[in-house]
């Protein structure tokens, strides 16, 4: 806390910082965020030996991060024992923009906290057990890859990866693959791309970029934003003409109603359009940092995790000849 009362960053904390939004960025998972800092013996926040996912998560969505502030989060329940508890409502919460010095820019903060959003539930949701979690995909079905173990009890014993849904209903066609069969398979694809850099780097700038561009759909979110308010006050003078002049009720309520569903419509145009310029921007954030990276490396001799992370959207698996390696500017080589 400096003297003016407001937090002053610790630079080594922001190095910190910034490199763990830079891994997820990446597309690094909170899981593996934790395990590296932890392997590498960097201290948790709390000064422990061993870093939680859960500390990840709440890096990457402190507001205080992009130099916000929200107030009073969690309240003194009782003054004697000092007894706090998270704010659920019994008291006003204040959000103060540009509070502090930031260490993260506010575009990179929004980029990483619509990356989290996408994670979804459900049948394909994605996995962070193992860097090859969610990135192997099975061509059959569209659903990931899972690792299983065989021979788990003898000097056999070797991690499977197969189709997590290979067995339920028609049964998928696509093979089993071993670890070190995808990290090869990741090796081939890296150095054909490594090989022609230049080439992808060019056909990116000339194509894939023109495909991430918000032009158009931050001109369309302006015109919502102006056809919310049309509405919004369309519908605050019906009913103010109502209250003061008498008039038809099925009459009044058919023109409540349909500018009210005028208003929903824009209202849900704009959360969608919105949640594409966020994706939009996370898209190309990630592209333009895997392209940096790319023009510095040199063919590749072997397999390290990092180097996957950073390449890998992920690998589709139609059968033992055919496996695709899609990389993070969407280009696909066949391995």
């Amino acid at each position: 806390m400096g003297p003016d009362h407001n937090l002053v960053v610790n630079p080594e904390q922001a190095k910190l910082v910034k490199r763990i939004y830079g891994m997820f960025l990446q597309g690094q998972s909170p899981f593996q965020i934790a395990r590296t800092l932890t392997e590498e013996g960097i201290p948790s926040p709390g000064g422990k030996d061993h870093w939680n996912p859960s500390n990840i998560k709440s890096i990457l969505t402190n507001e205080k991060y992009k130099g916000d502030a929200l107030l009073q989060k969690t309240f003194t329940v009782d003054f004697l024992t000092k007894k706090k508890k998270a704010n659920e409502g019994e008291i006003p919460q204040y959000y103060v923009k540009d509070n502090h010095e930031a260490i993260i820019d506010p575009e990179t903060f929004e980029m990483v906290q619509t990356l989290m959003a996408t994670r979804k539930k459900g049948r394909n949701r994605k996995s962070s057990v193992s860097i090859f979690s969610s990135k192997v995909k099975c061509g059959d079905c569209g659903s990931w890859y899972g690792p299983k173990v065989w021979h788990s009890n003898d000097a056999y014993r070797k991690v499977i990866w197969q189709c997590n849904h290979k067995f339920d209903g028609e049964k998928c066609a696509t093979p089993t693959l071993t670890e070190d069969e995808i990290k090869e398979l990741f090796l081939r694809a890296a150095n054909q791309v490594i090989d022609q850099k230049e080439q992808f780097i060019a056909i990116y700038e000339q194509v894939f970029s023109r495909s991430l561009d918000t032009t158009a759909l931050e001109g369309e979110l302006s015109e919502l934003e102006a056809e919310i308010n049309i509405a919004a006050e369309l519908i605050e003078e019906c009913i103010k003409g109502n209250a003061h002049v008498a008039l038809d009720q099925t009459e009044y309520q058919k023109r409540y109603d349909a500018l009210v569903a005028r208003f929903d419509k824009a209202k849900g145009r704009q959360t969608e359009v919105t949640d594409l310029i966020a994706e939009r921007k996370a898209r190309k954030h990630q592209i333009e940092s895997y392209l940096n990276e790319l023009r510095g490396w040199e063919p590749l001799t072997e397999f390290r995790d990092t180097d996957w992370l950073a390449m890998v959207d992920y690998i589709t698996v139609h059968n033992k000849d055919d496996i695709r390696v899609t990389l993070k500017d969407g280009t696909e080589i066949k391995a």
